[in-house]
């Protein structure tokens, strides 16, 4: 009768045996449940088992995990999403980028998640939401929910139906006015006449609850003929009026210019300067290079309207200077930070340095935006505040009147006909 010891035992076991043990044991390997039954005679030695395997789980639990690699692999971050059947009033397929905020873990209850800043991001003339990305990248990682539409004559964006096409090399001034074009009655989510921003404008309002959007922090970046664009379309937006439910106009909370244009084909950013909330009490920051002559030129005209509420930073200024009478604990209403580049436009806007100390321009527009590492220019807006500044900015219709502006301007007050014919003859 066959014995077992469960200490080893040095036992020298003949080749036949030897050969018998291996195949049993492979056999019992395969099938544990069932029993071996060495020969007759023969004393095996068994080494000792733990009562827990240790060794089985270990080989499901590394096939369940993915290393961070093949997360990453399978997973790319950031997200980028092309935004589908945004249509201006005019028959224009706009074609537009959506980057959400990449936003950190919220603590260990907190009350709930944190809704994100917004910027729609205008790019220049001849240029693309490709041109502008590596900035709608980098604000998106920053934790600010960027729109990048391609303006009507660039990159996907394709109409209207009854015309051969747009082509940005023959862009005129009525095209630019188009971009801007808002109004069509008294209620502005029904309105009739809707440009390439107030395009995107609708789509950021419908979605702002399911994109977890803040509308309070809503900021517009232009780049060269992209800062005309951004600037008038701000114009009317300050002059929709009061509804009975609230205020629908001065939506825009801030202005950034990247190496803005002055004129460009006819269509100019001078009756935006001129006019409120531009030239006076929107927050506005200014971004251009040692070369932008025209980013200096429009700072200086908003600096002499803003006397006591500026900051600036010249190219080779090693650091910023201020309005002497600025209040000690008050925020800067207008900014110039200019670089000490050749760089311009869309090349400026989205250059990141490979070594920088925050001294580049998505680093600063986000600074500008959300107050990181300083308190924001953009204040919170009550609904109070809100009616206030709907107010001051209905003012703006007698500031443009008689520029080419002005009809635009008015354009809620006129049927969709009249409009249309306006846009198509200024």
């Amino acid at each position: 009768m066959a014995t077992f010891s469960t200490a080893p035992v040095r036992w020298r076991l003949d080749a036949p045996v030897l050969w018998h043990f291996s195949v049993v044991a492979g056999v019992a390997a395969l099938l544990s449940t069932a029993p071996v039954t060495p020969a007759a005679g023969t004393t095996i030695a068994l080494p000792s088992v733990p009562d827990t395997p240790a060794a089985a789980p270990t080989a499901p639990a590394a096939t369940t995990t993915a290393p961070p690699a093949a997360t990453a692999e399978a997973d790319p971050a950031p997200a980028c999403e092309r935004l589908t059947k945004l249509v201006t009033s005019d028959g224009v397929a706009l074609a537009a980028w959506f980057y959400p905020a990449i936003k950190p873990e919220p603590a260990a209850g907190a009350a709930g998640e944190e809704r994100s800043p917004v910027v729609i991001l205008v790019h220049d003339l001849g240029g693309s939401h490709e041109s502008v990305e590596p900035l709608a990248r980098d604000l998106q990682a920053r934790g600010v929910a960027v729109v990048a539409p391609d303006l009507r004559g660039h990159g996907a964006t394709t109409g209207p139906a009854d015309r051969d096409g747009i082509d940005a090399k023959t862009l005129k001034a009525n095209d630019f006015q188009k971009m801007t074009m808002t109004g069509g009655g008294r209620v502005r989510d029904q309105a009739e006449n809707r440009g390439d921003l107030e395009t995107v404008r609708n789509w950021i309002r419908s979605n702002a609850e399911r994109r977890k959007l803040d509308g309070d922090r809503f900021v517009v970046v232009g780049s060269g003929v992209g800062a005309a664009v951004a600037a008038q379309w701000t114009l009317l937006d300050a002059a929709w009026p009061d509804i009975a439910s609230g205020p629908q106009g001065s939506q825009v909370r801030g202005l950034v210019f990247v190496s803005p244009a002055w004129t460009t084909r006819g269509f100019s950013i001078s009756p935006a300067l001129a006019s409120e909330p531009v030239r006076r009490s929107l927050p506005m920051l200014v971004i251009g290079g040692a070369r932008d002559a025209d980013a200096v030129k429009i700072y200086e005209q908003l600096k002499r309207q803003r006397p006591d509420g500026w900051s600036e930073k010249r190219a080779g200024q090693s650091a910023p200077t201020q309005a002497p009478k600025l209040a000690a604990n008050a925020r800067p209403s207008l900014y110039l930070r200019q670089f000490d580049t050749g760089l311009s436009g869309d090349t400026l806007a989205a250059h990141v340095p490979k070594e920088s100390r925050g001294g580049h321009p998505a680093a600063i527009i986000d600074g500008f935006v959300t107050g990181r590492g300083r308190r924001s220019s953009i204040p919170a807006m009550t609904s109070s505040g809100l009616r206030s500044r709907s107010r001051l900015a209905a003012k703006s219709d007698a500031a443009i009147a008689g520029s080419p502006y002005s009809r635009l301007a008015s354009v809620a007050s006129v049927s969709p006909g009249a409009t249309r014919t306006l846009a198509a003859t200024g």
